[in-house]
């Protein structure tokens, strides 16, 4: 395994540093159920807006749905499908339009999906497995191949499992995808204070 821990302008928790999304996956070690039942725990209580809950993720583990498992994998992109033939277990996350007790719309299901979400990858790097999230896929296909309702928006194919112990197994343009080395922008860039554009000052 590569060590790459985020180098961050000031120390914040090692989990979230530790937190990556690798693409060089061990396909030999599964994800057993008790892991997978701790980080479904880990989104289930993420914050909603009213405690609504609009998230909803379909979960294929390649040993258990071999079948449910290549439908997934077909939807992806074809630079997707170059690593995650190595991964065990397959998530995707979809967002819901309205709020359940009202019916009324709810404006930040995909807000409170992608906290779920963030939820499960911290637990899952608490228990020395990897996530990464994808866009590269066919909402539309993978729709139809397991019948999400409309009112429901598939968000990200999520791939989980155990890192591999080298890069190596990847071909050579993901590997180099791989090895890049992490960063993030300024935090004046992103995050304003007193105004649109005025950067946070420390």
């Amino acid at each position: 395994m590569q060590d790459r821990k985020a180098q961050t302008s000031v120390p914040i928790h090692d989990l979230m540093a530790r937190r990556w999304s690798p693409r060089a996956y061990d396909l030999s070690r599964p994800v057993s159920r008790e892991q997978l039942q701790t980080v479904l725990e880990a989104g289930r209580w993420a914050p909603s807006c009213n405690g609504d809950e609009p998230w909803r993720y379909l979960i294929w583990d390649r040993a258990r749905d071999p079948e449910g498992f290549q439908k997934a994998f077909d939807s992806l992109s074809e630079n997707n499908k170059k690593w995650v033939k190595n991964v065990p277990l397959l998530m995707l996350s979809c967002a819901g339009s309205n709020f359940q007790a009202t019916g009324k719309p709810n404006r930040w299901t995909q807000h409170d999906t992608g906290a779920a979400t963030v939820s499960m990858a911290l637990q899952a790097t608490a228990l020395g497995l990897v996530i990464h999230q994808m866009g590269g896929y066919d909402a539309e296909k993978v729709r139809a191949a397991f019948n999400i309702p409309a009112e429901y928006t598939p968000m990200a194919m999520i791939a989980v499992g155990y890192e591999a112990a080298s890069p190596d197994i990847l071909d050579d343009e993901t590997k180099a995808k791989e090895l890049r080395p992490r960063r993030r922008q300024p935090l004046a860039e992103r995050f304003f204070e007193g105004g649109w554009g005025k950067g946070v000052q420390f």
